[in-house]
């Protein structure tokens, strides 16, 4: 409990707030924060969770008088009195951390606190809740403590808190968690002994359901006692062994388990006997065993534990202890201490429902953490036998304690370790998992070594020369291994190599045996033997035939060493522990390759143009990638298109379907179609897609599998126009020049695959310098977080941030994203230009053909004032057959432009409808070359519509080298006559 209040309290101003931040910051906080605490936050962010989370999951369907609830009662009660008047919140929650009772030490606090605080039904278990009292000791199986920014959640800094698991003590298992919590000033070192008191307590009434055979071979064991207390005498130096205080000056889990594994041995044993054990903080035990038989004729074994130092009990004391508070055992089944005078027999007076209790306190193979204390024993006719003052360790049936005790052991472990092995989809965490449950109920330390492959998820191709080490757990933190992180040499002869050679675990008994026929690493070994490492077992983490790496685990000399019980054990936890690895080594790879994938399909490089200047960001989600997708596509007239979308779901498939989208939507594009159009051609694709695959789906009866959303924008920098259309997907928000931020009000427009419904467009005035900001939802749809609230944090970031489309999406990166991403996003930033007027020439012209040498000269003249001598002769060319082509083929009048961009755009619109299409020439056509003419002077060409007609286009290249040799004696004024165009 000092380090308790130390790191609570001394660390909340430097230690545990500080660190929780830079935690949640992803900043390194090793050492500054407990490492149960640390664990806690690790796997709270890998479940998803969010510190400001303000709800938890609340169930309607508990059961108020069950089992457990019945028997804390009367506990609860106590509690309540216990601490009347202080601000105590008293907690009782079932094994899955859902909240059954709740008492207060002021009545008031009831009406104050908020409902989570309050009110039975919520649940606290960490995967939903975070770092919290509760969810720690259902995760930890052990007492623990959280105080103030300790807390995941934002909600109980201002708190701490004390849990204890309460135990079946059969089978071992959580029944469920016991919770003070209380202002963080008032911790106090007794709250530990109190809190264990109460759950012990709740634990005996537990038992009262035990079975009768149970129940009568306790009883025997308890009436030899009564029996034998008025002439009991300690003899030499023995003092009663207090178990409960034990454990608060220093006994610790390991000690437990030694003290059981020896008196199973005993009760094995089926004789009266004895044996010293010595436990790790120098003190030593006298384990004796009795033999008790019940009414019914069932006959055990009672193995009683007497401390032999002096010094343990407080001399002289023949007299009843000063009157003081009962404590929580004494308020349910009194605490029966040994009398030392005749005179103390007045102090222990049970009743009967409280010796029914404590009936069931000790039932067959009761761990040492629930031992009754009693008085001298005897044999089952009531005589003495001398025997020594003790306290119960284990009871037991003749000859299979040893046997029964160590097969449930395993099965507990067996058991838990299927719940807490594999929590999350991280290698290294689920290897850290399974050194946490082998130590120090099968081992003292652990150590594993995986394949650098298989943190990648991939498979080695030789193990053996592939390991590191990556985890490192045991009692004490000053191991005798080498350091994580490093290279592990295997040599044929150690135990590790031919774990690995042959796929079973190996199992080293005795390492000093084992020291001979290491010749190759004598240091290594005589530093493990040094430490007081004894004995040694090593098993292959082999999953689906794919080598993973090597767990060893090591025994130190207080222990027994490993026996053959033990290998096979450590073998099923290995095999148990290799599969969730190797689940978490197969998503990795399968993770890393959907996003690759992704990756490719996304754009690599942006296209130049003189529309925009861009910058985009791609998030994936922490649980996998997604489908959203951006691109910036060119289109003629140095116009561009911007475009977002996002397919529904995650994983492979969306990817895909992604990947599709994308190329359709660029190929849409292509075609000069107006955004609606665009979205009505992605539609149709979509719906298509979703009939194909869906009918691959045995049964399937027309049921969608696939959805998508898009936003489609069209910029053109010569009007400072952009046409917008959105099919189910967020609106763009607009930065003006100013810093003022618009969402512009756009028709929402269905999403895509439902098919049928039109999408309409939205033509906005965008200012040179303006910002557009395109996004998926993932940026502002959060179930942590309202989604105006995403809007307006937006909204801040667009406003401050600087005007370059780069600093502007790192800006909306650091202030927007949600800390765990549950979607991925896609940020795309335009800042838009205007090309210069000086550089746009325009001609309004008759369909006259008298008009096409007047238009050559102008152009030509512009040309020259641009520079641009040398490309006069190609765009004389290009206009003429452009021109000659409307006249002859469309009606109205013709407007001519020329654009001065990256390129030279010539364009020429009309009234007509019908586009002209590029075909072969016999040679004896009269026309059918014009075309064929433009396609090889320009490097682009085409034709788009307009709402009173259509624009023929033509695009050369300023880099490139222009003109073509022309026959002598052609004059340009016969051009048009010899090559005509059909349209």
């Amino acid at each position: 409990m000092r380090e308790v209040i130390h790191m609570g309290f001394v660390g909340d101003s430097i230690g545990p707030s500080h660190a929780r931040e830079r935690f949640l910051e992803g900043g390194p906080v090793e050492g500054d924060v407990r490492d149960l605490i640390l664990s806690s936050w690790q796997r709270s962010v890998l479940l998803g969770l969010s510190p400001d989370q303000t709800e938890l999951p609340y169930r309607e369907d508990i059961d108020l008088d069950s089992r457990l609830v019945h028997a804390a009662r009367p506990v609860l009660d106590w509690l309540r009195s216990r601490f009347d008047g202080r601000t105590m919140n008293i907690a009782l929650a079932d094994a899955s951390g859902t909240v059954l009772q709740r008492r207060f030490g002021l009545a008031s606090m009831a009406g104050q606190l908020a409902p989570i605080q309050s009110v039975p039904g919520f649940v606290f278990a960490e995967e939903v809740a975070g770092t919290n009292g509760i969810g720690i000791a259902l995760a930890e199986r052990r007492l623990c403590h959280v105080h103030g920014a300790e807390h995941f959640a934002q909600r109980s800094q201002s708190n701490a808190c004390s849990a204890i698991p309460v135990h079946n003590l059969l089978s071992g298992g959580i029944e469920g968690i016991l919770s003070l919590g209380y202002p963080r000033t008032d911790v106090d070192p007794t709250m530990d002994t109190v809190i264990r008191e109460a759950a012990h307590a709740i634990e005996r009434r537990l038992l009262a359901e035990n079975s009768a055979r149970e129940r009568g071979l306790l009883n025997a064991y308890l009436d030899a006692r009564r029996g034998a207390r008025a002439g009991a005498t300690t003899g030499g130096n023995g003092q009663l062994l207090r178990v409960d205080e034990l454990v608060h000056s220093g006994l610790s889990r390991r000690d437990q388990t030694v003290l059981e594994e020896k008196a199973a041995e005993l009760i094995s044993s089926a004789q009266r006997a004895g044996v010293e054990v010595s436990l790790s903080n120098g003190r030593r035990v006298v384990l004796l065993s009795h033999a008790v038989t019940s009414v019914s004729g069932v006959e055990g074994v009672a193995v009683e534990a007497v401390l032999i130092d002096a010094g343990q009990w407080p001399a002289g004391l023949t007299h009843p202890p000063a009157p003081r508070s009962p404590t929580a055992q004494e308020a349910v089944t009194p605490v029966i201490l040994p009398p030392r005078h005749p005179a103390d027999l007045a102090l222990f007076r049970p009743a009967r429902a409280e010796t029914d209790a404590a009936t069931a306190a000790q039932a067959q193979l009761t761990s040492v953490h629930t031992a009754e204390p009693a008085a001298a024993p005897h044999s089952a006719g009531g005589g003495t036998d001398g025997m020594t003052d003790g306290r119960l360790v284990l009871l037991g049936e003749r000859g299979v304690g040893m046997h029964a005790v160590a097969a449930r052991q395993r099965l507990e472990l067996l058991s838990e370790a299927s719940t807490r092995i594999g929590t999350t989809l991280d290698v290294p965490r689920t290897a850290l998992e399974l050194a946490e449950m082998a130590v120090p109920r099968l081992a003292d330390f652990v150590t594993i070594d995986l394949s650098e492959a298989v943190l990648r998820g991939e498979e080695s191709a030789d193990p053996r020369t592939d390991l590191h080490r990556r985890v490192i757990h045991g009692t004490r933190d000053d191991g005798p291994f080498c350091a994580l992180g490093e290279r592990v040499d295997l040599h044929p002869a150690t135990a590790q190599f031919r774990c690995l050679a042959h796929g079973q675990a190996v199992l080293e008994p005795d390492l000093r045996i084992t020291a001979g026929r290491l010749p190759q690493d004598p240091e290594h070994t005589g530093r493990l033997l040094a430490y007081g490492l004894r004995s040694l077992i090593t098993a292959p983490l082999l999953a689906r035939g794919v080598v993973l790496g090597i767990v060893s685990f090591y025994r130190t000399r207080e222990r027994a060493p490993f026996s053959d019980d033990d290998r096979s054990l450590a073998q099923e936890l290995a095999a148990r522990a290799a599969v969730c690895v190797d689940n978490a080594r197969r998503y990795t790879r399968e993770h890393t390759m959907v996003l690759a994938l992704q990756r490719s399909l996304l754009p690599h490089r942006l296209p130049e143009q003189d529309a925009v200047e861009v910058a985009h960001r791609y998030l994936p989600a922490e649980s996998g990638v997604g489908g959203d997708w951006f691109d910036v596509i060119p289109l003629s007239g140095t116009r561009v298109a911007l475009v977002v979308g996002d397919v529904v779901g995650h994983g492979l498939h969306a990817a895909v379907t992604m990947g599709r989208l994308r190329i359709a939507a660029r190929n849409f594009a292509e075609l000069d179609l107006a955004p609606d159009e665009v979205l009505t051609q992605l539609d149709n694709l979509v719906a298509r897609l979703d009939r194909d695959e869906g009918s691959e789906e045995p049964g399937a009866n027309g049921t969608g599998i696939i959805g998508a959303t898009c936003l489609y924008a069209i910029y053109d920098p010569t009007s400072q126009r952009c046409v917008l259309a959105r099919a189910g997907h967020p609106p763009p928000a607009l930065v003006h020049p100013d810093g003022t931020v618009t969402f512009p009000d756009l028709p929402a427009g269905p999403p895509l695959g439902l098919g049928g419904l039109p999408f309409e467009t939205a033509e906005i005035h965008v200012p040179e310098g303006s910002r557009l900001a395109l996004y998926t939802d993932g940026l502002i749809e959060d179930r942590h977080r309202d989604i105006d609230t995403a809007l307006d944090q937006l909204r801040a970031a667009l406003a401050r941030s600087d005007p370059s489309p780069e600093d502007t999406c790192r800006a909306v990166v650091d202030a927007v994203v949600p800390d765990h991403p549950a979607d991925d996003i896609a940020l795309l930033v335009a800042r838009t230009r205007t090309l210069d007027p000086d550089r746009i020439a325009t001609w309004d012209l008759p369909a006259d053909p008298a008009r096409l040498s007047g238009l050559r000269a102008d152009v030509t003249r512009r040309l020259t004032e641009w520079g641009l001598g040398e490309a006069v002769f190609s765009a004389e060319l290009l206009l003429s057959e452009l021109v000659t082509n409307a006249i002859r083929h469309a009606s109205g009048p013709l407007r001519v432009r020329v654009v001065h961009g990256r390129s030279l755009i010539f364009e020429v619109a009309d009234t007509s409808s019908t586009a002209p299409r590029l075909r072969h020439a016999s040679a004896t056509d009269e026309g059918g070359r014009g075309l064929f003419l433009v396609a090889q002077l320009a490097q682009a060409w085409g034709a788009r519509y307009t709402g009173d007609g259509k624009v023929i286009w033509a695009e050369c290249a300023l880099d490139v080298p222009t003109g073509i040799p022309v026959a002598a004696g052609i004059d340009w004024d016969d051009i048009p006559d010899i090559i005509p165009d059909v349209e």
